[in-house]
């Protein structure tokens, strides 16, 4: 994905274990350690450097404050759109909606397909599954919360 920070631009890419994060030629890599979606705050590191962001958004841009400075991200034309619903381990709402039914709890085993949570949005329903067999780490949401695009579901583990 090619997002611009400030008047740059930086690519990121997952990789195995996080992000790979390219900006003027440099590359970076970016964990993220924990999310704390109640505050708004990500626990990450940033070539093995422990940082703590926090994030606010709308529908097209994300502010994230690292160390008082904030960084305005916006996605550039170039940016890949994809099906995927996918975010350093978590699964995430593709719209705003409304959580209808959460049919995994935290510990469970859950196998690739496998869905995971159902909600609604524009009435249409949209079935949260399993990219991989594995471990359900964390479940953020319960039935009937409203979620924002992006926002992040349940988190897996391998």
């Amino acid at each position: 994905m090619k997002t611009t920070l400030n008047t740059q631009t930086i690519e990121l890419n997952p990789s195995a274990d996080g992000y790979i994060a390219t900006l003027d030629d440099k590359n970076l890599f970016i964990k993220v350690i924990r999310l704390d979606l109640q505050n708004n705050k990500m626990e990450l590191l940033i070539d093995n450097k422990r940082v703590i962001a926090h994030v606010s958004s709308d529908l097209a841009k994300r502010w994230v404050t690292i160390n008082g400075e904030t960084i305005l991200l916006t996605k550039t034309s170039g940016a890949k759109q994809g099906v995927r619903h996918d975010h350093a381990g978590g699964l995430t709402a593709p719209m705003p909606g409304q959580v209808r039914s959460v049919n995994v709890k935290e510990g469970d085993e859950v196998k690739k397909g496998q869905t995971l949570l159902t909600m609604e949005a524009m009435k249409m329903e949209i079935k949260i599954q399993a990219l991989m067999d594995g471990k359900v780490k964390s479940v953020f949401v319960s039935q009937g919360d409203t979620v924002e695009r992006e926002q992040i579901l349940i988190e897996m583990e391998n």
